[in-house]
């Protein structure tokens, strides 16, 4: 027996139509200033750059806010 299911878009999720945007955060090291995301510093055993420093600092993303004035 052959159940037919509608997959019509009205039948989906709101949840499966809309994709989630997820954003890298990138960090740099404080010494050497090597630049690693935050998925390659959570494989790693200990965060640890390659140099041996432990100081990292959040690096701003290119883009720039404006606010307008009321």
């Amino acid at each position: 027996m052959i159940n037919m299911v509608d997959e019509s878009p009205e039948t989906q999720s709101f949840e499966e139509s809309e994709p989630t945007e997820q954003f890298d955060v990138i960090y740099s090291c404080l010494r050497c200033g090597t630049t690693a995301t935050n998925t390659e510093l959570s494989r790693l055993p200990e965060i640890k750059c390659i140099c041996g420093f432990r100081v990292f600092t959040k690096s701003r993303p290119p883009v720039v806010k404006s606010v307008k004035a009321v």
